[in-house]
């Protein structure tokens, strides 16, 4: 192992789960990058994410913002084009963006639409799905209440769900942050997870938990281990 990570690991033991508090200090403490290492939550959950009744995916607005502003484009018509633009966002418009978007315009992190215009949007699927960037109702970038998402996400509302293997990795901010902000927005992450149990799931939904760093190693942390 090179000296940086021999640093890192000192003081850490990788067989202990620790309490939120003290797994953001242990890795606030150990982190020795040359840059603002982003701070994620890797939830391992018991669910079987082949059965539709077992998807989880929601949204969390962290206390405390990513650390990161967010570009935001909104697709709207009317009134709610103007509401875009009242309530910030970045880029706004109606068909017009979409013939933009659609024509390699990329130049936002997420894409808001009203849903009377998701018929027109649907589209630009081709392009934005492979990205990630396709709105979707489920993670509430298909509204009509234009000024609260925009807002929401410009302070830090976060998109989670499950990949393939049952994992939730999240963003809960920067390694700069002070360490009781970070303890707060890890814990709003582990908290939305288990709000959003799906009902289908059974044993121990929340199997384990982990907090990490870009560059750092990954701290176990003491989660809900209920069984269903």
């Amino acid at each position: 192992m090179g000296k940086r990570i021999e640093n890192m690991k000192k003081g850490l033991d990788l067989t202990k789960k620790y309490t939120v508090k003290e797994a953001v200090a242990m890795l606030k403490k150990s982190a020795n990058a040359k840059f603002d290492e982003t701070v994620e939550v890797h939830l391992k959950l018991g669910i079987d994410v082949k059965q539709s009744d077992q998807q989880v995916r929601s949204t969390v607005a962290l206390p405390h913002g990513t650390g990161k502003t967010k570009k935001i484009a909104v697709i709207a018509k009317g009134e709610k084009v103007k509401e875009a633009e009242t309530a910030g966002a970045d880029v706004f418009g109606g068909t017009e963006l979409i013939e933009k978007i659609f024509g390699g315009f990329m130049d936002f992190d997420i894409l808001v639409v009203t849903p009377d215009m998701m018929k027109d949007a649907a589209k630009l699927g081709k392009t934005l799905g492979p990205k990630g960037l396709m709105p979707n109702p489920k993670s509430g970038t298909v509204t009509f209440d234009i000024a609260k998402t925009v807002k929401e996400l410009k302070a830090g509302r976060i998109e989670f769900k499950a990949d393939p293997q049952g994992i939730v990795h999240a963003v809960a901010g920067k390694i700069s942050f002070p360490e009781e902000k970070l303890a707060e927005n890890v814990q709003a992450v582990i908290d939305a997870v288990l709000k959003v149990k799906p009902s289908a799931a059974k044993g121990v939904y929340m199997q384990s938990v982990y907090v990490s760093s870009s560059m750092g190693a990954g701290i176990a942390v003491i989660a809900d281990q209920k069984a269903a």
